[in-house]
């Protein structure tokens, strides 16, 4: 079996049935299925068994990166032994390139990249040219233009012992697979040559580096190394080095691709010609000639992807290769959250095609440009084989698709029920939540209040704070991390009640709070429609006197839909229990103390560093980037001992900010 699924847990409740009936719908060759899972209900553990059923690489796609993370590790640790990958967007910051005609301003793309998240994305498209057992955990970047898995593939460089080969030819072909030589240090994405012994850091590893020693013109030992001390950690008989980009053209198809971007600029010219548009026609012109001598003397230019259709000589309109192009025809995809994940990928395509328009039309990029972009919905629909949908509230389209028929799974393995739901006058709201938080808190536990506007939950925090109870504020103009710190804090008991708009976030499962108040529940919009307020309620899912407080003077269909599908689930939960005779219990979720938290504690004593809780996004990058250049000199100076430790220090500020970026 290539897939081997690792667990102490026994599938329970609706798990058994959700398992067999998906399973089945596959074997039947049903295109798209529905699971519907509440939360709590043990999702993650129902696809991990889908997939080790089918034995069939798998992509989730999760609308956000804190859901991807939250699901790469989950799968990581039900499925040890094979490559579960992270492929999410890899940019810090992202500037596109923009053109605004009415102030007649050009801004110039402007990009930041994570470089741990980029060596994760080539090691996903690795891991697909590989091997079988692949599950990918993606974002909706997944969608986005890539370079041809044809060319990727055939840029590989695969090296034996005993091989004929000239040392400057195995450089050259290093050079075209976008990696940099650095005779002084080894880093990913690089190569160094001294001699007859050729040392070479992949650009999707971040510990392990290999060397290369000639005899003559023939290979006599390959190894596996340290990159930082050059300890040799293993003897390999061969060896494949994947390109430090997924933009890689083989050089014939780079000298067709500039003559055939010649041709397109020609037309261009002609048409601005024509329409006596000399200032655009000057304009592509010069930034065209420009980029075809970058590429012809360097091999890329800046904003090379604008011209990835000649790259990989598409039709115009054609949709760019992505990553669903390096999976397998078979492959499964799930949509994690799919009420979210749907609209994100339908909305993509127009985002990306209205910001081209002014830059195509005032001649700063050629007509190609178009087709850099991401895929069409239609265009992920045709590459999808069989799919399922996943979500605790599943739309309209999921529904059609999978012909009506739904995989239910309402029943927790721990017995807990849907939270009992009041609604209360909204005339009143403040007073009544200001009673149900005292009782609550007397009892030590957690309150969730959720608001329409940001002014309001400040309002309201600073109204409760002023009269003596600990409460916070949660909201998007609040920096990512305190946000972490803010719901592990909340955990702890270091305050009690926590206000937001919208907190619906997948990843806020907290066991301590036994309370979510919807203020003017009644107030009909995205907020506080049905999908939305049955997605509120299930964050008080996780108690066992979990229950939730609607503030309405009327009731609208939402809330009056939310409550007969809450009232539903009850019953079967109930009689599920009492014919199992199972107690319902709170989740016993352990406080996972925040890595700004316990930082101190991985170092020596001696050698903590400053505790970097309070570091912003853009003090955590220059953190890193001193780390590595102290590490980098440190190895200059042989001091190996030190290098090491600020090699580990840098990866825990990298975990930091990796977490910080998905939250």
């Amino acid at each position: 079996m290539m897939f081997q699924l690792k667990t102490s847990f026994t599938p329970l409740g609706d798990q058994p049935e959700a398992i067999e009936r998906l399973s089945q719908g596959l074997l039947e060759k049903k295109r798209a299925q529905v699971l519907l899972g509440i939360t709590g209900s043990g999702k993650t553990f129902t696809m991990a068994h889908v997939i080790a059923r089918a034995q069939r690489p798998a992509l989730v796609l999760a609308h956000n990166k804190t859901l991807a993370a939250q699901l790469f590790q989950e799968f990581k640790a039900f499925f040890p032994f094979n490559a579960v990958e992270y492929f999410v967007s890899y940019y810090d910051y992202y500037q596109p390139e923009a053109y605004i005609p009415r102030t007649d301003t050009y801004i110039e793309k402007d990009l930041a990249i994570n470089d741990q998240i980029d060596a994760l994305r080539l090691s996903a498209t690795r891991s697909l040219i590989e091997r079988s057992d692949v599950i990918i955990v993606a974002s909706v970047s997944c969608i986005y233009g890539l370079g041809s898995p044809e060319y990727y593939s055939k840029m590989i460089l695969h090296i034996l012992i005993g091989q004929e080969v000239r040392r400057d030819d195995l450089l050259l072909h290093l050079v075209q697979m976008h990696y940099k030589r650095n005779d002084y240090e080894l880093a990913r994405g690089t190569f160094r040559a001294r001699g007859d012994v050729l040392e070479v850091m992949p650009a999707y590893e971040e510990k392990r580096a290999y060397r290369i020693e000639f005899d003559g013109d023939e290979i006599e030992r390959l190894r596996e190394i340290d990159p930082l001390t050059g300890k040799a950690l293993r003897s390999l008989t061969r060896l494949s080095i994947y390109p430090g980009s997924h933009h890689v053209t083989p050089e014939e198809v780079r000298f067709d691709a500039l003559e055939s971007i010649r041709e397109e600029l020609s037309e261009r010219e002609a048409y601005f010609a024509k329409e006596n548009r000399l200032l655009e026609r000057q304009r592509i012109h010069e930034r065209t000639l420009y980029d075809l001598e970058m590429i012809r003397e360097i091999g890329f230019c800046k904003g090379i992807e604008n011209y990835s259709r000649h790259f990989s000589k598409r039709p115009a309109g054609s949709p760019p290769p992505c990553l669903l192009d390096y999976f397998p025809k078979d492959f499964l995809f799930f949509i994690d959250e799919s009420h979210q994940t749907l609209p994100q990928l339908r909305a993509m395509y127009n985002g990306d095609r209205a910001r081209k328009n002014s830059l195509i039309e005032f001649g700063f990029r050629l007509p190609s440009a178009y087709d850099n972009r991401p895929l069409k919905f239609e265009e992920v629909e045709e590459r999808i084989h069989q799919v399922i949908y996943v979500s605790a509230t599943p739309g309209p389209y999921e529904i059609a698709r999978s012909d009506g028929e739904i995989v239910q799974q309402i029943i927790r393995p721990t017995g807990l029920l849907d939270p009992v739901i009041a609604v209360k006058p909204a005339t009143t709201q403040v007073d009544d939540v200001l009673e149900e938080i005292r009782l609550e808190t007397s009892k030590k536990n957690r309150v969730l209040v959720t608001t329409l506007t940001k002014k309001l939950a400040e309002d309201l925090t600073r109204f409760l704070t002023d009269i003596g109870i600990k409460a916070k504020y949660l909201h998007s103009d609040i920096d990512t991390l305190e946000r972490v710190q803010i719901i592990h804090d909340l955990r702890l008991g270091t305050f009690d009640v926590l206000v937001g708009i919208n907190l619906l976030r997948e990843g806020l499962d907290l066991p301590e709070v036994s309370l979510v108040a919807i203020l003017d529940a009644d107030k009909e919009g995205f907020l506080r429609s049905e999908t939305s307020l049955i997605q509120t309620c299930g964050r008080a899912a996780r108690n066992v006197e979990g229950r939730v407080v609607m503030y309405a003077d009327r009731t609208t269909d939402a809330i009056q839909n939310a409550l007969d599908i809450t009232e539903k689930r009850r019953a079967a939960q109930k009689a599920y229990n009492r014919a199992h005779r199972i107690t319902p219990a709170t989740v016993k979720k352990e406080l996972v103390k925040d890595l700004s938290l316990t930082f101190g504690d991985i170092l020596p004593a001696s050698k903590t560093a400053e505790a970097p809780r309070h570091l912003s996004p853009a003090d955590l990058t220059d953190k890193i980037r001193q780390l590595e250049t102290d590490m980098k000199q440190a190895a200059r100076e042989l001091r190996f001992e030190e290098a090491a430790r600020l090699r580990d220090l840098m990866h825990h500020y990298k975990e930091l900010q990796l977490l910080e970026e998905n939250l």
